[in-house]
């Protein structure tokens, strides 16, 4: 079969079903029929597609009955999951923003923690437990919140946190909180709270976190944004849950203070560093790959730099363990305990080398050298020793605000964002319910914006079991990714605030380093075109056949 013959046969499939789920009835009211007229133009189909005896509307109900029976059934024809399969996202794909090529990047920079490393799931375990202790045995907290564990399931990274309300939420790029994410506890606030409570669902400027996701400087929002906070909004999260069932007055902003403190110091007295360090099978994922990226860089004569938060013991024992004892001559540069972001600001702080034993020097730094360990330093100091400066330098960090932003609204570096979260929610998205319930979604709410011209009774009760339904299957979409608080990347219909800095902040993301291992090194990154709203939808609704991310284009090399 001829591929134009197959598209047909799969449009009017598409048409079959989606139609179909608006039949309830044998009714031929005429909102009814505008709607069904609406899909059959929506699709490009034309009356020739369904044959010459479905060449009315009444042709074309009367065939739609025969099929109505797809509506109870809630279920795609299975002559078409061939063609929806068959434009899925390749998980290990990379994904660009601003247009870049790989041919013009002469150095690469790298963070260490889940940019070169990756952890297991036991790490946050340890976190929330050695904080929650930390709660309890130096900040006096009751010893019953012990009894709480940490769930990996309750929240998502982007999320913010009302300091002075004690609510945890998801917030759009245009500020608006996305009501059914707004948890006080672990318990959902009514949106009819919310609303009271904000005058609405907006959330003013002044109000947000401050450039850095923190709350500072008058603002009430902190936005989580690193992968080490889920435990602190789960901890956050279960401390408020034991005041407010126990019926316990409390601040909300001495407890936010009082759990931030307890989590920074899990990192700064080295729990989690020496927890990791004497079991380090346990919560280092072992990544063969991020050798073969660093390896396959080097052949290619490429630069290499490390600048981390991380300790140099820590660093040290864990690449020895994903890369080898001879990690050191892979990079040209080695940065320990930086302090980003004030490495990228802070203009005063002199690099210090270490020597093998971890015993600080207090040599000038004249030159860094290949080899050698520095821990602090600056970025300016950075580009005068080793001039590496503008659009050769690309450097990758799972921090947007920490690790990204600084570098390229300040100094034009390249950067790339590692968002461990989309391999798995891009696989959720290839399957075939997501798949079923998106275009249904998207259908449903293009049928609301031509329907809502009929003004007669009828037709607004018709209309109101849309919205009914519009809402209900909005609800499924979010607990298809998490059932607290959905997509990281989206909310309802908008970008999350998390998406935009992302947007803004990174020319490339990816789920993990390996995904380098799918390029070549002169590869360039085109982003897709996206219609603004009063621009024509042709290019987006194309098939995307040419672009590399094409899960079967992956499976076929």
């Amino acid at each position: 079969m001829c591929e134009a013959s197959s598209n047909k046969k799969s449009n009017i499939l598409i048409f079959k079903y989606l139609a179909g789920q608006l039949l309830a009835s044998d009714s031929c009211h005429h909102v009814m029929i505008e709607a069904v007229g609406y899909l059959y133009r929506s699709l490009d189909l034309r009356v020739i597609h369904l044959g010459s005896s479905h060449s009315s509307i009444h042709g074309i109900l009367h065939l739609l009955r025969e099929i109505e029976w797809i509506r109870s059934r809630r279920c795609w024809p299975q002559e078409l999951v061939p063609s929806i399969m068959s434009n899925l996202l390749n998980p290990d794909a990379i994904f660009s923003n601003n247009e870049m090529s790989l041919s013009d990047i002469e150095i690469y920079g790298f963070d260490y923690d889940y940019t070169l490393v990756f952890y297991s799931k036991h790490l946050h375990t340890l976190i929330f437990n050695a904080a929650r202790d930390l709660l309890i045995n130096e900040h006096r907290y009751p010893a019953e919140i012990r009894k709480y564990e940490y769930d990996p399931n309750f929240a998502i990274r982007g999320l913010h946190y009302d300091v002075q309300r004690a609510v945890l939420m998801k917030i759009d790029a245009f500020h608006y909180i996305q009501l059914g994410t707004v948890y006080r506890g672990l318990s959902v606030v009514p949106d009819e709270e919310v609303i009271e409570m904000y005058e609405g669902s907006h959330v003013p400027l002044e109000q947000m976190s401050d450039f850095y996701g923190k709350s500072s400087h008058g603002n009430t929002m902190k936005q989580f944004m690193d992968i080490f906070s889920l435990p602190e909004m789960t901890l956050l999260s279960c401390v408020n849950e034991y005041f407010l069932k126990n019926n316990i007055d409390y601040e909300p902003v001495h407890l936010y203070k009082d759990v931030k403190d307890s989590i920074r110091d899990v990192h700064i007295k080295g729990i989690m560093y020496r927890a990791i360090e004497a079991d380090i099978e346990k919560y280092i994922c072992y990544a063969e790959q991020t050798r073969a990226v660093l390896a396959k860089l080097a052949d290619h004569g490429k630069k290499m730099f490390l600048i981390t938060n991380s300790p140099s013991s820590f660093v040290d024992k864990g690449m020895s363990y994903i890369v080898g004892k001879d990690w050191r001559d892979l990079f040209d540069v080695v940065i320990v305990q930086a302090e980003k972001p004030n490495f990228f600001n802070d203009k005063r702080r002199p690099f210090r080398k270490m020597n093998e034993k971890g015993v600080l020097l207090w040599d000038k730094i004249h030159k860094l050298q290949k080899g050698q360990i520095y821990k602090q330093g600056n970025l300016y100091e950075f580009l005068k020793l080793t001039g590496w400066r503008g659009s050769r330098v690309l450097y990758f960090g799972d921090h947007i605000y920490s690790d990204l932003a600084d570098l390229t609204l300040k100094h034009g570096w390249r950067t790339g964002a590692i968002i461990p979260e989309l391999r798995s929610e891009l696989k959720i998205m290839n399957t075939e319910q997501y798949i079923q319930t998106m275009t249904w979604l998207q259908t449903l709410t293009g049928l609301l914006e031509q329907m809502q011209v009929h003004r007669d009774a009828e037709s607004q009760l018709v209309l109101q079991e849309w919205k009914k339904e519009r809402k209900e299957m909005r609800e499924m979409t979010k607990s298809f990714f998490n059932a607290q608080f959905g997509s990281l990347f989206r909310t309802d219909q908008n970008p999350t605030y998390f998406l935009r800095r992302l947007s803004r902040f990174a020319d490339i993301y990816m789920a993990s380093l390996s995904c380098l291992l799918n390029y070549d090194v002169s590869h360039t990154f085109y982003p897709r075109r996206t219609p603004l709203q009063h621009e024509l939808p042709a290019w987006s609704e194309r098939p995307p056949t040419f672009r590399t991310p094409l899960l079967q284009e992956a499976q076929a090399k």
